[in-house]
Order: structure tokens, then sequence, then C-alpha cells
């Protein structure tokens, strides 16, 4: 990190942590959703053109809607093991949204202007919208420059020149 971003983190008084205090593995549990939400929606691929990131922010706008209100996820409450066997008891699923509305720390109000946000929204209409986004977004990837990477990509089966066993 450079020196003037941090002289000017510190004089707004943002402090910067690698992780929870007394919790060095903190970061699988800090980044588990990139594959479930963010490489699902977008991929591994390069966008680094002007035309890619506004159609990723517009991308990102609709995703963030659907994750929030539309698409339920189960909840973790309990992990056993009896021996090899691990059973694991979810919650029904619900959305975010949802959750929120069950807290009783959260206000009023912002249930209330999460409820008018919601009462707003066209799942339908927001989930053409982001498919649309989606194949938009598609040519807009930056090529791949190394030929090994590109075999590895598209040639997902045993290589011709290597007989598989």
């Amino acid at each position: 990190m450079g020196s003037n971003y941090c002289t000017w983190s510190l004089n707004l008084g943002i402090t910067f942590t690698r992780s929870r205090p007394y919790k060095k593995n903190d970061g699988c549990f800090v980044e588990q959703k990139n594959n479930s939400v963010v490489r699902r929606s977008v991929g591994y691929s390069r966008f680094d053109s002007p035309a890619a990131l506004d159609t990723l922010n517009a991308l990102y706008d609709r995703l963030r809607l659907l994750t929030n209100f539309v698409y339920p996820s189960a909840k973790l409450i309990s992990k056993t093991r009896e021996g090899s066997k691990v059973s694991r008891k979810h919650d029904r699923p619900q959305t975010p949204f949802q959750r929120i509305l069950a807290r009783p720390d959260v206000s009023q109000e912002t249930k209330n202007a999460l409820s008018a946000q919601y009462h707003q929204l066209d799942p339908i209409k927001l989930a053409h919208e982001f498919k649309a986004l989606q194949d938009a977004l598609i040519p807009l990837a930056a090529p791949v420059t190394n030929p090994f990477k590109a075999y590895k990509v598209f040639h997902t089966q045993a290589s011709p020149a290597m007989p598989s066993s």
C-alpha cells in the first residue's frame, strides 16, 4: 500500500486490519462469497476497458438487488461428526432481506426503507436485465494472451499428446 494512501486514510481515521483479532484464518469466511456470487455471475475473465467497467457496474447493481432481495440461501446451524460422517443442519432458506426483517436489533426505520425498496422491485425484469448485461459483458473480456492459460481454460480433457490411463 502506498505511503500517500496510508497518510490519507490515517487522516480520515480509517484503520486497516487483516482479520479479526486472534482469528488469523478469517480470510476464507470473508471471501467465501467470491465463488457463489461473483464468479458464477461474471466468470474468471479479465475486463479492463471503460465499456467493461460500465457494464460491470450496471451488472453488480442488479446482482446486489437479486442477491439481497430475491435469492434465498440456507445458513448452516450446526455440524456434527460421527466417525467419518459429517451431518449438517441448515435453517430454512431465506433472503438476506428476510433475515434483516426478523432481527430485533435492526431499527424500524431501516426495515421500512428496505421494505419500500423491496416493493419497488420487479424480480423478473431484474433477472432479464441481469442476463442481458451478462451477455453484453462476454465480448468485452480481454483476450487471453498466454497460450497455456487458453489451453487450460478451453481444453479440460486430457491432452492428445498425453494419453489418459
